[in-house]
């Protein structure tokens, strides 16, 4: 009986946490110019959570902080949101037009950018219907604030593994550029030790031949 029980109670939690489910996209993609991507939103008031964060260029000789640009459009081509020439974002907005937003980067770097971006929205329609049910609203709304919770863990994980990659590969590019750095001031300084020989070498020999005569 207990069983039975705990299965029912454990259907009845899936059936509630089906509505919270959330439209995600995270990529991560190498830009030129310009790169564009769609994302519908099907309820107007929803909340979009972006993120975004510049990887790498596509040199390790390469280091700056100029960034890149980001511009969020609604359905009717109105601007709700930009960032400029920022390396890493993160925001959100409410949207006032459900349909499809389109988040447009652009890179003013002379250098492919490698992005990570990541674009989050949240519905609960199912806790709208019923939430003046005295008997499962306060339900749902531990439900809601649960998934709430969890939601933001992810993002902001996400966030924070985009921001580690970062860095780790700028670590390893100034590695890299300094082993070349002391190559290159090796080499130069042996290059001159070499002509300072020769110049040497050219001096007494001058100085020699000069007292045999």
């Amino acid at each position: 009986m207990m069983d039975v029980r705990g299965l029912r109670l454990g259907y009845f939690l899936v059936l509630c946490l089906v509505p919270f489910l959330r439209h995600a996209v995270a990529i991560r993609f190498v830009m030129d110019r310009e790169e564009c991507f769609s994302h519908n939103v099907d309820y107007e008031g929803d909340t979009v959570h972006v993120s975004f964060v510049v990887i790498k260029a596509d040199t390790p000789w390469h280091y700056s902080e100029d960034g890149v640009d980001l511009v969020v459009k609604d359905p009717n081509g109105n601007q709700v949101h930009d960032s400029r020439a920022k390396v890493s974002d993160k925001f959100e907005f409410i949207v006032q037009k459900r349909g499809v937003h389109r988040f447009c980067f652009t890179n003013k770097s002379p250098y492919h950018e490698t992005v990570d971006f990541d674009v989050h929205v949240g519905h609960f329609s199912y806790f709208d219907q019923h939430a003046k049910d005295e008997h499962f609203g306060p339900l749902f709304e531990q439900i809601r604030k649960l998934d709430d919770d969890l939601y933001n863990v992810l993002f902001e994980q996400h966030w924070l593994t985009a921001q580690t990659d970062r860095q780790a590969i700028l670590n390893e590019n100034m590695s890299t550029r300094a082993i070349h750095k002391a190559l290159l001031e090796s080499a130069a300084l042996i290059a001159a030790s070499a002509v300072q020989v020769y110049l040497l070498r050219r001096l007494f020999e001058r100085k020699l031949g000069t007292s045999r005569v």
